[in-house]
Order: C-alpha cells, then sequence, then structure tokens
C-alpha cells in the first residue's frame, strides 16, 4: 500500500480524547491472554509482531478512560478476540470462499455464550472458540440476565454477518447504501461495542434498554464507527483484501462519483448521525426517563452510558490516527479544529467546529413550509412484479364507507366521503391481497383506512395545536384498546378508538396472546412513531437521512401489514426464518420502496400543501442541498437498487436460508407463497397511487389547501 486513494476529510469530533492510565497492564495481560488462546505463533493469522502494530490496549484505553485495570484488561481481551476472529476468519473463509464451512465454523460459537453458565461447553477446537469460552464465563458474572440475552444476540449478529459479506464476496456484489448500513451494524461490531461500554460504565436499565431513544443512541454510536473505520480502512479491505462492503466503495458505486467525492459524501452521513446522537441524547432520552419513572440512579446510569459512547467516538478516532491496521496519513492537518502537534492531542477549538459543523446542524431547522413545487414529478418506476386485483373491489368500497360512517370517521371534521373515495383504500387492499375472501378484503380496507385516517389525524390536530401531550395520551389510550389476555378493553372516546376496538375483536378472535401481543405491538410500533413525526414537526426540524428512512417504515405501517400477510402461515416455519438477516432483508427493501414510492407522489401533497417535513425528496434536498428534480433522481435510483435488492434476496439468498434451516416442503412453499404477497403488496402499492385522487394536482387544488377541522374532534384530556 503506497499512494492514498483519497485525502481523510475533516472529521467533526468535539470530545476531546482521553486516555486510560491502565494502558500498559492492558497490553501486556492481553498478549500474555493472545498467546495463552493459541492466537500468536502458530495460528496462522498473527504474529507478536501484528499485535503489537494493532495496539488494541490504546484502543480500549482510549475508548474506556474511566474503568479501572481489571476491567480494561477484560475488555481489551474481547477487542482482541473480535479482532482475531475478523482476520481469522478471512484467512480461513473469505480467501478461500468457504461457505459452506465457514456456516459450520459460526453456527458452534452461539454454545460458548450459555445464558447459565452451569450449561456445559464443548472443548474447544480453534483459538476463537477458546477465546469466547474464556471471556463468557469471565463476563457474565458481573452482568443482568437482560444484560446478557442483548450481548449475546449482537454477538451471534457480529458473527453469523460475516456470511453475509462472504456472499457478496462470491457473487462480486457491491451493497445499496440502505443495505449497506443495516448489515454494517451487524457485522461491524459497534452494537456489540456498546455492550462492553455498559460493562465499563453502567447497566441500561432494562425498561428503556429497547426503547426508541436508547435504540437510536446505539444505532447512531454505531454508524458513527463505522463509516470512521470506512474511511480509515478503505485503502486496506478494498485495495488489498477485495474486501465489497465498505462505505466508501458503497456510494462510489451507487454516485458513479469519483472516491474522493464518496469520502466526503461518508465523512458528511458520519457527521449526521453524530448530530442524530447529540439531538437524541438531549431531548428524548430525557423525555424517556420520565415517561418510564427511572429513579435517579437509573437516570445516572443511562447518562454515564452516554457519556460512555461518546469517550468511545473520540477514542476511536485517536486510535485510528495511530495504528498501523490504518490508511492515516496526512489526516491530521487536513482536522481545523486539532492543534497540528500529532496525535493524542485533541483539543478542540469551538470557533472552528462551528464553522466546520455548525451550518450542517442548523439547516436541519431551516426548511420553509408551503414553498410552491408544483404537480408532484413521477418518473419511470421499476416494477417487474403484475398487478393482481381482487374481484371483490365494488362491493367492498360500498361496505367501507358504511362501516367509516359506524365508526365516526367522517364525523370529526379530519375526513368525509370525498376524501375517503379519493383515497379508495378498497383499491389498495385488492391489489395487496388479490386472493382475499369479501370478509378478509373488508377487514383489510378497514385497517388501511384506520392507519391512513390516524397518520392524517395526528399532524392536522394535534400539529397544529402543538399539543404533544395530548398526541402522547392518544397513543397510550390506543394501546389500551387492543387487549391481548381477555382484559376489558377501554371505552371509546373517538372514532380512532371506536375503529380499532372493532378492527381487533375482528381480526384477534381466533389468535392465541402470544399473536395478539406481536400484532399490538406492531400496532404500537405505528402510533407511536406518529408522535416521533409530531415531534419533529414541532420543532420544524428535516429528520436525518438514515433515521427518517428506518422510521419511515413506522410511519407507513410496515410492522402491521407484515403482521396480516403471516397471519395466515402457521408453525410450518419458525419464527427464527423471519428473524433471520436475508427474510428482513427481503421485507426492507419492499418495504422502502413502498415507502419511497409514497414520497414521490406525495410530495407536493406534503411539502406544498400541508408544510410536511417527513418526505425522502425533501430529506435528501436538505442533506445534500440539491433541488428538487436531482433529490428525485436520487430517490427514484435508491428505489430500484432495493427493488433489485429484494429481486436478489428471493432468488439468491432465501433458497440459502431454507437449506440452512432445514425447512420442510410446505414451509419452503410457504415461504414462497410469502415473496408472492409480497410482490402483490409493491405492485398493488404503485397502482393504487397511479390512479387515486389524493395525490393528484387537481383534488389537491380543490381539497387541501389550508383545510382544517371544521370541528375539534374529541381528544383525550389531561386531568
Amino acid at each position: 500500500m503506497t499512494q492514498q486513494p483519497f485525502e481523510l476529510p475533516h472529521f467533526y469530533m468535539p470530545y476531546p480524547a482521553r486516555l486510560n492510565p491502565h494502558v500498559d497492564e492492558a497490553r501486556a495481560h492481553s498478549t500474555e491472554w493472545a498467546r495463552e488462546m493459541g492466537m500468536l505463533e502458530g495460528s496462522g493469522v498473527w504474529e507478536q509482531t501484528d499485535l503489537d502494530a494493532h495496539d488494541y490496549g490504546l484502543l480500549c484505553a482510549y475508548t474506556h478512560p474511566e474503568c479501572d485495570g481489571p476491567a480494561l484488561s477484560l475488555i481489551t481481551d474481547w477487542y482482541v478476540w473480535v479482532f482475531f476472529f475478523d482476520d481469522h476468519f478471512l484467512e480461513i473463509f473469505k480467501r478461500t470462499q468457504d461457505r459452506v464451512g465457514g456456516k459450520t465454523y459460526l453456527d458452534r460459537l452461539p454454545l460458548f455464550m450459555p445464558m447459565d453458565l452451569s450449561t456445559p461447553m464443548p472443548e474447544p477446537q480453534n483459538p476463537v472458540e477458546a477465546g469466547l469460552a474464556d471471556l463468557w464465563t469471565r463476563t457474565v458474572p458481573k452482568m443482568s440476565a437482560d444484560w446478557r440475552r442483548r450481548f449475546s444476540v449482537a454477538t451471534e449478529h457480529l458473527l453469523n454477518e460475516s456470511l453475509w459479506e462472504l456472499s457478496n464476496i462470491n457473487e462480486g456484489r457491491v451493497a445499496n447504501p440502505v443495505e449497506y448500513i443495516e448489515m454494517r451494524r451487524k457485522v461491524g461490531g459497534a452494537p456489540w461495542s456498546s455492550g462492553l461500554v455498559e460493562y465499563a460504565t453502567s447497566e441500561v436499565p432494562a425498561s428503556v434498554a429497547e426503547s426508541r431513544p436508547l435504540r437510536v443512541l446505539m444505532e447512531t454510536f454505531s454508524d458513527a464507527v463505522h463509516l470512521r473505520n470506512d474511511l480509515f480502512s478503505y485503502q486496506r479491505e478494498v485495495e488489498d483484501e477485495g474486501e465489497l462492503s465498505n462505505g466508501v466503495l458503497v456510494l462510489e458505486t451507487f454516485f458513479g462519483c469519483t472516491t474522493q467525492e464518496a469520502a466526503d459524501t461518508v465523512n458528511d452521513v458520519l457527521t449526521s448521525r453524530l448530530h442524530q446522537f447529540e439531538h437524541t441524547a438531549l431531548t428524548e432520552v430525557p423525555a424517556v426517563a420520565l415517561e418510564k419513572g427511572l429513579t435517579p440512579q437509573e437516570v445516572a446510569a443511562v447518562a454515564e452510558y452516554t457519556r460512555g459512547l461518546q469517550d468511545w467516538q473520540s477514542g476511536g478516532h485517536e486510535w485510528h490516527m495511530r495504528s498501523s491496521r490504518y490508511m492515516n496519513a496526512r489526516a491530521e492537518p487536513t482536522a481545523p479544529w486539532r492543534t497540528p502537534t500529532g496525535p493524542g492531542t485533541s483539543a478542540a477549538d469551538v470557533g472552528a467546529l462551528l464553522a466546520a459543523a455548525g451550518a450542517e446542524r442548523l439547516r436541519a431547522y431551516t426548511h420553509m413550509p408551503y414553498q410552491k413545487v408544483g404537480p408532484s414529478r413521477l418518473p419511470d418506476f421499476y416494477m417487474p412484479f403484475q398487478l393482481e386485483l381482487s374481484p371483490h373491489l365494488g362491493a367492498a368500497r360500498h361496505r367501507l364507507t358504511e362501516w367509516s360512517h359506524r365508526m365516526g370517521i367522517l364525523q370529526e371534521g379530519v375526513w368525509d366521503e370525498d376524501k375517503l373515495a379519493a383515497a379508495d383504500l378498497p383499491l389498495c387492499a385488492a391489489g395487496l391481497d388479490p386472493d382475499a375472501t369479501p370478509e378478509a378484503l373488508d377487514l383489510s380496507s378497514q385497517w388501511l383506512a384506520w392507519g391512513t385516517y390516524g397518520d392524517d389525524y395526528y399532524p392536522l390536530v394535534f400539529g397544529h395545536r402543538r399539543d404533544l401531550a395530548a398526541a402522547r395520551l392518544t397513543t397510550q389510550r390506543l394501546s389500551a384498546c387492543m387487549p391481548v389476555d381477555g382484559e376489558q378493553a377501554a371505552l371509546p372516546l373517538n372514532a380512532m378508538e371506536r375503529g380499532l376496538i372493532d378492527l381487533w375483536a375482528r381480526t384477534t378472535a381466533a389468535m392465541t396472546p402470544e399473536q395478539r401481543r406481536f400484532l399490538k405491538d406492531a400496532v404500537n410500533v405505528m402510533t407511536e412513531s406518529w408522535v416521533w413525526e409530531l415531534s419533529n414537526q414541532l420543532q420544524n426540524r428535516v429528520p436525518d437521512p438514515v433515521d427518517y428512512l428506518e422510521m419511515r417504515r413506522a410511519t407507513f405501517g410496515s410492522d402491521l401489514t407484515l403482521s396480516l400477510c403471516r397471519m395466515g402461515h402457521g408453525p410450518a416455519v419458525p419464527p427464527e426464518v423471519y428473524r433471520s438477516g436475508p427474510v428482513r432483508s427481503l421485507e426492507n427493501a419492499a418495504i422502502d420502496y413502498a415507502c419511497l414510492l409514497n414520497d414521490v407522489f406525495s410530495y407536493q401533497k406534503e411539502i406544498e400543501y400541508e408544510g410536511e417535513i417527513h418526505n425522502a425528496i425533501l430529506v435528501v434536498q436538505n442533506f445534500f442541498g440539491i433541488d428538487y428534480p436531482t433529490a428525485l433522481s436520487v430517490v427514484h435510483d435508491l428505489m430500484t437498487q432495493r427493488m433489485q435488492q429484494f429481486e436478489h434476496v428471493a432468488a439468491h439468498e432465501l433458497p440459502i436460508v431454507y437449506d440452512d434451516f432445514g425447512l420442510s416442503d410446505e414451509a419452503r412453499e410457504i415461504m414462497r407463497n410469502y415473496v408472492v404477497d409480497l410482490q402483490n403488496w409493491m405492485a398493488g402499492i404503485l397502482n393504487w397511487h397511479q390512479e387515486v385522487d389524493r395525490y393528484k394536482a387537481e383534488y389537491l387544488g380543490r381539497r387541501a389547501h389550508g383545510f382544517l377541522p371544521d370541528r375539534a374532534p374529541a381528544v383525550p384530556v389531561l386531568s
């Protein structure tokens, strides 16, 4: 490796790196431990000189500056293990492209992470197994069962998603940007690192560990860590090792731009994720602590964990600047807020920080709503699947109107019959499930109407009132409308509650409590995401691109739709299949296609008439500082690649999943039909958008501009 492929960009790093005083102790301990585990001489992967050059003791001393000596040594051992695993897997399986051997190797590793330490482990057969067995035994006694479960899952993701990278190397395939971000979190190890931050600082209370704010802290931390690593490791990974899983290469391929331009864009995304981290820590984390009633000690634990993630960011950057493992020549002088006296002197210049990052941060809050944008521009959408429609469509339209009147949806001033007809939700349902019975088509139409009504209701009623408290209370009451174990549903106060109670009773009549709980969680994800949108609306904050797309799946009701799709699948398909990476990848690709499609059609409706900020085209415009046509082109390209990814996963990755899980012929047929269901879902949604009046300029000019309820719908009041 000689000439650098690009100049490293100016990094946003507002937190000074600090060095743990126990660094030498950790270095000495980890060297002896690695030798004892068989990772050095004779391993065929590392020699002593490799371990010394990588200096994982320095990495952990920078990323965990405040823990004591024994804790730092243990954490350093974990990092030695994970980097050895990465290099070991590369040498044994990636370079030889041995996927079968790689899967056998990975399948054994969970056996060395039992939740109960009294469970016997098998005899280790290689240094990776030996190291994991030793580390697990030394680590988990200090931590709760909840932490053990979360850390074990993160470790398994880290290990198993190496197969995804191996498959892409075999196929010569570069991921699309959304796919890459999702998979990089798992294979890159930062969620796993956040578990060790808990070990070094304080364990996060179980009541909030999986809440949106804590999840976003972990995900933004992960994305920033991984994207920074991609910049420093591009030369080694792409040019030396032939890796295709690198964010710079992903954007270089997606945009067809130069390596330098791709690197600069990766750094822009990195900066945006750090801004999102800070926004979440200062706004959403305190809110969830109050909502969950955390004790002062628990609040302090979350604060210590958050600071630990910040320390990891700055310390990880400092280590990349020093380690021989990475490309870091000429990096120091390019950072304008760092003193040019060499690594380890990461003092912050506040003025330069503001100059470099302030404009980007403020831009998210400066969008002017209700700008005239003209009719939505519609590109030539890539849709490889044929549309089919239910023959029961006509009658379903009439029955939906009757149901909407009966529930009170058309009497609250948000919708009337004209708006219901313009939405034509039965047309959507008829495309989503063309083989549905009349009864099933009615139920699907009514769920779609209820969700669309709620999505219109929240910003119109609560947004214009700026009443976030009432929105939260409404969301809590909606959750109470879905009993799981036979408890009494809440008495309805308004049309949304009345409609949900009716739909819930009819949909879940034959379900087990576990199935009801799964469906209830899916509805809750959707309604809680409406509150997230409302919070951004009140701040006039255009979301971060990654956060937007991931939350867009929730606001679109994707989990609810998928839950209803799976209802008839039965026990032949194990739940682990649905949780597998390829199936989630298939689903997310379909969901993102539909969400982005909706944003393309609804651009004029949302930007010009509703003053909305939750639209992918606007998010792309804001992030890149580009105009509408250029942003539309980016979104359209992403839609096309998500559809192509759907086709790729269905054709190449799902058959491997079927073999990996040993699925029966019945289960394989169910999954093949599920793929067809998703194909119908996307084709039906495209047809619906093309046909309905809801998004057309003529209809919007007649009905959308300045439309407000002529009466106040009944909403909960705080007593």
